[in-house]
């Protein structure tokens, strides 16, 4: 009970910044607009003071995100008299709503607990020190694994696979470094690869070309190589992979096939819908209905689902309404902007405004989130496995490396393909199709 109060008063001091401030400043409500203090508005005070939450209460990190939430959404009530919660989730009169993302979000996140105790379970992970070498190489060949996965299917699962391979093959005891590198693998896998990253499928649907974002694994591929083995060499230290499998292992077959049915059609509905999570639980219910489900790990992830969940939300509701112009500069800090700010919305918002370089933007706002553990979904999720990983300064202690690859890979793919901004591609579109409309015309 003292922990869980302990939490709630963690929480709590974020609301009480905006009962004070509200009632003390509630004149400017009646001017119709945001109140800014020091030219900042107050959304963004909000929002950092909930990062910052987070980064000192790791533990509670549900509760502050939630208080988060309920902070902004008072502020937004109280100053705007237009705002309306219900419209912002489901959209409408143009805005497409955040119910899509977030409500796929969710099912991805439950699902994927689900999944990796299924492989968990299929005592496969036991088996993969036979095939794994014995020192420093298995932690990298690992991370190789997981940066080809997340080619094809989305990163949180990549994420998920690996950190329950882990979880076996290095005993229970996996350095913070390498949980690092674990999300790090999965995001760049999912950087050049239109459905192996949300952020990728929305250039996709939304027009951009498949072949203009897969030079961003010039730059994802040269920072795997350098996290890689630093956070290879930090396991091995911290501990070593087994170095053979138990002779007594028998693979639960079925179990298995549930996984491999759950990937596929993730990734199909993924293809089809943009829509994953579908595909995940129509997967889990049928292999309910041959292997023994483990719904007991809803439960278990129900903390860091609803963490997530509100993090992103506060994170959508900022109003971001506009970027430097398109340059190698911003797409550059946007990477770091992506670590705590919802990475989803900055894209829509760079294809609204068009004339980046789509490979190098992918990487940025794709890779950008590892180097925080609330940056990407990935992190949140493999947290839910690993609850020690949830703090930042640890995080940023032991995790140096993927900031630093960030970098390196970035600018490696600079030198390597150049700054090489596409033309808007909304903008060809609609001259194709005003072309269509005149031609019968002439005719």
């Amino acid at each position: 009970m003292k922990k869980l109060n302990t939490g709630k008063n963690a929480g709590s001091w974020l609301f009480l910044l905006t009962v004070l401030l509200c009632p003390a400043l509630a004149v400017a409500a009646d001017s119709g607009s945001m109140l800014t203090v020091a030219g900042i508005r107050l959304e963004f005070i909000l929002f950092a003071a909930t990062l910052l939450g987070v980064a000192l209460f790791h533990h509670y990190t549900m509760w502050v995100a939630l208080t988060g939430l309920a902070s902004i959404l008072a502020s937004k009530y109280l100053f705007l008299s237009d705002f309306s919660f219900v419209h912002h989730i489901v959209g409408g009169n143009g805005h497409e709503g955040e119910w899509r993302i977030l409500l796929n979000l969710l099912g991805l996140l439950f699902g994927f607990a689900v999944l990796a105790k299924h492989f968990e379970e299929s005592e496969l992970p036991k088996i993969l020190p036979k095939y794994l070498p014995d020192d420093w190489k298995g932690g990298f060949t690992l991370l190789v694994m997981i940066f080809v996965i997340s080619a094809f299917l989305d990163n949180i699962a990549a994420a998920m696979i690996g950190g329950a391979i882990a979880f076996v093959v290095f005993r229970k005891r996996v350095h913070i470094g390498y949980l690092a590198a674990i999300v790090a693998a999965s995001n760049a896998g999912g950087s050049g690869s239109v459905v192996g990253d949300t952020t990728t499928t929305l250039m996709w649907i939304d027009g951009v070309s498949p072949l203009n974002v897969i030079h961003a694994y010039i730059a994802a591929s040269t920072a795997l190589v350098l996290f890689g083995v630093i956070a290879s060499l930090q396991q091995d230290k911290y501990q070593r992979i087994i170095k053979d499998a138990p002779v007594d292992v028998v693979v639960e077959w079925r179990k298995l096939g549930v996984v491999a049915l759950i990937l596929v059609c993730a990734i199909i509905t993924n293809y089809a819908l943009d829509f994953p999570a579908l595909g995940v639980w129509i997967a889990l219910l049928l292999g309910a209905l041959f292997v023994k489900t483990p719904w007991n790990e809803l439960k278990n992830a129900t903390s860091g689902t609803i963490f997530l969940m509100g993090l992103v939300t506060c994170a959508s509701l900022m109003p971001v309404d506009e970027l430097p112009p398109a340059s190698w500069v911003t797409t550059f800090f946007l990477g770091f902007i992506s670590a705590v700010f919802d990475n989803i919305p900055l894209t829509k918002l760079c294809l609204e405004q068009g004339g980046y370089d789509w490979g190098i933007l992918a990487y940025a706002v794709g890779f950008g989130g590892s180097m925080l553990w609330f940056g990407s979904s990935a992190g949140v999720a493999l947290s839910n496995m690993y609850p020690e990983a949830r703090s930042a300064v640890n995080w940023l202690r032991h995790g140096w490396h993927v900031a630093v690859s960030y970098v390196f890979g970035f600018f490696v793919l600079l030198a390597l393909s150049g700054w090489a901004p596409h033309a808007p591609h909304k903008v060809m579109q609609e001259n194709v199709v005003q072309q269509k409309v005149v031609t019968p015309s002439k005719a």
